[in-house]
């Protein structure tokens, strides 16, 4: 992988891994659009570390209180307050998608690659679907008020982020906002929850790593993938939150209709076999 190709790539994954708009579809179409090689496991890993490390500096206020909260519950055995719950809440929802990932992660990915007009439409239909969630969603719940029940509830729907097209952040979004939790506190749950999630990927993939060896000339792309999807994942993050409290969800919506049928049509017209 050339220098520039890590670059793209870690900007499209700052981006797309926060925005709701399916980070894993664009960083296949786009290789696939332009008959990119592979970025292999390395390059895997500079993202997925870039990107918790955005999401770690973003809400590194959060993640302190929210260790001390752990474990001050363990120390007094009491669930008395939502700052003690949400570590806990947080697990809830965590716990169903590094299930179903560890499981099936290489599965889903190995036929949704092969098809990119199926990705196309997923981007088309869970942007209808957030459109809906976002239009009806009674939007009057805030972070503190999640129950064990909406923590599983989004924890489970997140396991369909699994497949490219979905998107992780846009599928919890939809999921807290169909349960009546404002904008701007189901995307806060969405990227707290989601901590884990991409550490643990991270982890897991870097173990892979370690066993194969970094390949010769892949250490800088590495880190420029890295660094890149780090400092747009940040950008992104802090846009997203603020841009959640006044306005609506309708933009992302709009761009996944317009990228995903422009890619159905190019497609099915035989722009790109």
């Amino acid at each position: 992988m050339n220098m520039f190709h890590a670059a793209v790539l870690g900007a499209l994954q700052g981006f797309t891994e926060v925005l709701p708009i399916s980070s894993s579809a664009h960083l296949i179409l786009i290789p696939w659009l332009f008959n990119w090689p592979e970025s292999g496991l390395t390059f895997d890993v500079a993202l997925h570390l870039g990107t918790f490390l955005a999401l770690a500096l973003y809400f590194w206020r959060d993640v302190i209180e929210i260790v001390f909260s752990f474990f001050d519950v363990l120390a007094t055995r009491k669930l008395n307050t939502p700052a003690r719950r949400l570590p806990f809440l947080i697990i809830a929802a965590t716990v169903p998608a590094a299930i179903v990932g560890k499981l099936f992660e290489h599965q889903v990915e190995a036929v949704f690659r092969a098809m990119p007009l199926l990705i196309a439409a997923l981007m088309v239909i869970f942007g209808f679907i957030l459109g809906l969630a976002d239009y009806f969603g009674r939007k009057r719940l805030v972070l503190d008020e999640i129950t064990p029940g909406s923590a599983l509830t989004i924890g489970v729907l997140q396991c369909l982020a699994l497949i490219p097209g979905v998107s992780r952040s846009g599928i919890t979004i939809t999921a807290g906002l169909m349960l009546g939790f404002t904008r701007e506190s189901a995307a806060r749950f969405s990227f707290l929850m989601s901590l884990p999630v991409v550490a643990g990927a991270a982890l897991l993939k870097g173990v892979e790593l370690s066993k194969q060896g970094i390949p010769a000339g892949e250490i800088q792309p590495m880190l420029v993938g890295i660094v890149v999807s780090a400092v747009t994942g940040y950008i992104s993050v802090a846009f997203l939150l603020s841009y959640v409290q006044k306005k609506s969800m309708s933009p992302f919506v709009w761009y996944r209709f317009i990228v995903g049928t422009g890619l159905m049509i190019a497609i099915l017209m035989g722009f790109k076999a």
